[in-house]
């Protein structure tokens, strides 16, 4: 059924957000000193600046984002409207403190903070780099089939523009979508990469011009790692971290994301540990990477007991979000 994928994809997103949550922003060489290597669920770190008020199964602001964004769809019917997604967010943010708490990536603080002072902040959105757009975005690919290659990248588009408005924040963000609507649809991680490729030229021209390297190319060189090391987990994270850096910007993030997805053969815990153990932006590479590989398998794909720990730690329930998904799929 495309409603447990959709699920599959929501409670996805979430486990590779909580996993990655306790190291998130530290490097490969710190996890790896602190954990040896992570294999579970743990709580936050108290030497973590950002990780430390969070608890065991807790997931961070990539997923709560992510059902922000679903909150404002559904409030308007599924047709995106930029002010109206800024509110939530911003309402979102109060909630948590998440300006205090030093929460929020680079761009969407200073977006957001703009956003409520009514003052226009077009000229950050152009300029941004960083991946606030498609740490968020999965559930958006859930609405899509992936021959709806345009229609997907323009709906991305409007979501993220708030925000990020750049050229590689939104090809970031509908690679992200697109590679969650392959995997729903056909189950195959050599397609899902076709599809995923397919869209960055369209996507890319829809924002405001960066400088960065390709998005692209640096997939690609992620899937001939995940073959060369396929046997060798830590090689292939200690090749990967070394070659993208698993940083904040989507330049790097989104490649480790598509590449360990790719790695894990769409297995939901073997992804989240993978992405958990990189370094970097853990959480942010464990919310998309985990979320593609959980539309390909579905919730019946992910062990009961981290969907339940999902459900106590953060109060959440996935039903209604993918009854209004799955309502819309395909026709927005």
């Amino acid at each position: 059924m495309i409603k447990d994928k959709i699920l599959g994809v929501l409670y996805g997103m979430a486990i590779g957000d909580a996993m990655g949550m306790p190291a998130e922003l530290w490097s490969r060489k710190r996890v790896v000193e602190k954990y040896g290597k992570i294999q579970d669920f743990l709580d936050g770190d108290l030497e973590n600046e950002i990780s430390y008020q969070y608890k065991r199964g807790n997931f961070t602001d990539d997923t709560s984002q992510a059902l922000t964004i679903l909150d404002s769809l559904m409030e308007t019917d599924f047709i995106p409207d930029a002010t109206n997604i800024a509110r939530h967010i911003l309402e979102w943010a109060k909630k948590e403190n998440a300006f205090e708490n030093n929460i929020l990536g680079p761009t969407s603080k200073v977006t957001l903070e703009l956003f409520e002072q009514g003052k226009n902040a077009r000229q950050y959105s152009e300029q941004a780099l960083s991946n606030g757009a498609a740490m968020r975005i999965a559930p958006v690919g859930a609405l899509f089939y992936p021959d709806q290659k345009q229609q997907l990248c323009d709906y991305v588009k409007v979501v993220s523009n708030i925000t990020h408005s750049s050229d590689i924040t939104i090809a970031g963000a509908s690679m992200v979508a697109m590679a969650v609507a392959s995997a729903i649809e056909k189950e195959n991680r050599d397609e899902m990469i076709e599809d995923v490729l397919s869209v960055e030229e369209y996507a890319m021209s829809l924002g405001a011009s960066t400088v960065s390297a390709s998005l692209g190319t640096r997939i690609r060189y992620g899937v001939e790692l995940a073959k060369k090391y396929e046997s060798e987990e830590d090689h292939f994270l200690e090749e990967l971290y070394n070659m993208m850096g698993a940083g904040v910007n989507t330049v790097d993030s989104v490649p480790c994301a598509i590449a360990i997805a790719y790695y894990a053969s769409f297995d939901v815990h073997r992804c989240a540990l993978l992405c958990a153990n990189l370094g970097g932006d853990t959480d942010t590479i464990g919310a998309m990477a985990v979320s593609v590989c959980g539309g390909a398998s579905g919730i019946q794909g992910i062990p009961a007991e981290d969907i339940e720990l999902i459900r106590r730690a953060n109060h959440i329930e996935m039903e209604p979000y993918a009854c209004a998904i799955l309502g819309k799929r395909g026709k927005v």
